[in-house]
């Protein structure tokens, strides 16, 4: 069962030739092809691996240039999208069909195979390319605690395309120990603040402005108050086409936002994705009822996206999140002087607020595992630079892999993008 294994991943950029490189964009393109090809042919009618195979195979293998066992992966994986939209349709939420664009490829060990030389054979539209594996020097780098291992064995991998360069996020599972089977936290976590200034942050220092969100919800309230003011039938129209176009704009910056945060989960290999308890958010936040509506449809479109790619979305509770330092635990009012600083009196660190506020987060689901009678819980949280434990163990990324102080944000706009 897959309940009985732990699985990690280890994240490593390639070292490819151009001529290897245009053969890998070749077959990003073409499995992203034939998944949306199993889906449109399984649409309406199946969601089950054993039912799409079948039915969308040849044609996957007739219309791209994907090999037999990758265009078998591209019916597993449309399969696994429809499964995800209905789970989401059966709970009356709403979801669309799904579509794949984004550069990434899957791999399982009968398309890739990795050699003890620290090169990886990757299978392609046209013929196996053998790449290096860009690991760091150290013979202590974090892959090889899966690479060297005897007991973590390959699974189904992901290339994926940045920046002109590629990554191999190569899975890794083991058996759990009998210690470990009871525990349901496990993986990697990504913690989300949601704020005004900031409409989300994530523990891995992405910001989300809100800025420009909280000042048209401003303007399209000035509009509305007046023209309920004059009353007249003309006016009532003209309020009916304003809240039409408020509603789609604001629709529009969510879904931008939210396609950002799970790709950002994707990104980071995260299991999870936690945001704060949003029950009372109106009060922490100070936040209009519209930022309000606003918050619950950013989680609920969160949580589907995130379901089709088989990440969690869970919502953790929120005290003190604003006022505990995440790097020393210390808890106080004048640890946050403003509303967009954090320096803890403590210990003197000193990060963005809303930052400060999803490492929190993230951390608090983490040590959801850490809270049972046996404390058998082994996750961790996402972070820009690696990962961390509750116990404050320290994972970095790979090279190359935005390996640079945790509290330096990245900015991602959602406005005009």
């Amino acid at each position: 069962m897959a309940n009985d294994y732990l699985r990690r991943t280890a994240i490593t950029r390639l070292e490819v030739t151009d001529e290897q490189r245009d053969l890998l964009e070749e077959t990003i393109s073409e499995w992203k092809r034939g998944c949306q090809l199993a889906t449109d042919m399984a649409w309406g009618t199946c969601n089950a691996k054993s039912d799409v195979q079948p039915l969308a195979y040849d044609t996957v293998r007739e219309q791209t240039d994907l090999g037999s066992q990758h265009a078998i992966l591209a019916t597993h994986q449309a399969a696994q999208a429809i499964t995800g939209y209905l789970e989401r349709r059966s709970k009356g939420k709403k979801a669309s069909k799904p579509t794949f664009t984004a550069p990434t490829v899957k791999y399982d060990t009968r398309t890739m195979t990795l050699f003890g030389d620290d090169t990886v054979s990757l299978s392609t539209t046209e013929n196996r390319v053998r790449c290096e594996l860009a690991l760091p020097d150290a013979d202590d780098g974090y892959q090889r605690q899966y690479l060297d291992s005897d007991e973590w064995s390959v699974t189904e991998s992901t290339l994926t395309a940045r920046d002109d360069d590629y990554f191999l996020h190569i899975g890794f599972r083991r058996h759990k120990t009998d210690t470990e089977r009871n525990t349901a936290e496990d993986g990697t976590v990504l913690g989300v603040d949601l704020g005004i200034e900031n409409l989300a942050v994530t523990s891995t220092a992405s910001f989300f402005s809100g800025r420009e969100l909280s000042h048209n919800l401003r303007e399209f309230e000035k509009v509305r108050a007046g023209l309920q003011q004059t009353g007249t039938r003309s006016a009532h129209r003209t309020l009916e086409q304003s809240s039409g176009r408020e509603l789609r704009y604001v629709r529009d910056v969510l879904h931008r936002a939210s396609n950002a945060i799970v790709t950002e989960a994707l990104r980071f290999e995260c299991d999870v994705i936690a945001f704060e308890d949003l029950t009372h958010i109106r009060d922490q936040t100070g936040a209009s009822w519209g930022h309000k509506w606003a918050f619950r449809t950013l989680y609920e479109q969160v949580a589907y996206k995130a379901e089709a790619e088989g990440i969690a979305v869970k919502q953790v509770g929120s005290a003190y999140t604003s006022k505990r330092c995440a790097e020393c635990g210390f808890t106080a009012d004048e640890n946050r002087p403003t509303r967009n600083d954090f320096r803890c009196v403590k210990c003197e660190s000193e990060a963005n607020a809303d930052y400060n506020a999803a490492k929190n987060i993230g951390m608090r689901y983490v040590r959801r595992g850490q809270q049972s009678s046996r404390r058998t819980g082994d996750s961790q949280l996402a972070l820009k630079s690696g990962t961390v434990t509750p116990s404050g163990d320290f994972t970095a990324h790979p090279e190359g892999f935005d390996a640079e102080f945790m509290d330096k944000p990245h900015p991602q706009s959602t406005e005009g993008a």
